[in-house]
C-alpha cells in the first residue's frame, strides 16, 4: 500500500508492506468490531463508541486518588485524542457517583471515591 500526499508543507510518500498473514490479522481486527455491533443491535443493546475511554478515565482517576480539574482534563485530553472529548470525560466524571469535587484555592480538586 502506497500512502502520498502532504501534511502542511512536507510532502509524505510512504509504503506500507505485510505479508499475507499480517494482511489477515489485520481483516480480524476490523472484522471483530463489526460482529460485536451487529450482535449488539441484534440484542438492542449497541456498545456506546466511548465506553473504553470512560473505563480508562475511571481508572486514571482512581489511580491517582486525587487531582485538579485542569491537570485532570490535561491528561483526559491525552487520553481521548481531542479537548472535545477531554471535556466531555471530564463532565461525565464530575457527575459520576463514584467522584467527589471540591473546590480548590484556583481549581476543582476530583477525588476518586469508588
Amino acid at each position: 500500500m502506497r500512502i502520498r500526499g502532504h501534511i502542511g508543507d512536507w510532502p509524505v510518500d510512504l509504503t506500507i508492506e505485510l505479508e499475507p498473514a499480517e494482511w489477515a490479522q489485520l481483516g480480524r481486527q476490523v472484522l471483530v468490531p463489526a460482529v460485536v455491533e451487529a450482535a449488539a443491535e441484534a440484542v438492542g443493546t449497541a456498545p456506546r463508541p466511548d465506553d473504553g475511554q470512560w473505563s480508562a478515565a475511571r481508572e486514571l482517576l482512581r489511580q491517582v486518588g486525587q487531582i485538579s480539574g485542569p491537570e485532570l482534563l490535561e491528561r483526559l485530553e491525552g487520553l481521548a485524542g481531542s479537548t472535545a472529548a477531554g471535556k466531555r470525560l471530564l463532565v461525565r466524571l464530575r457527575h459520576s457517583s463514584e467522584v467527589k469535587v471540591e473546590s480548590g484555592v484556583d481549581a476543582p480538586v476530583y477525588h476518586w471515591i469508588g
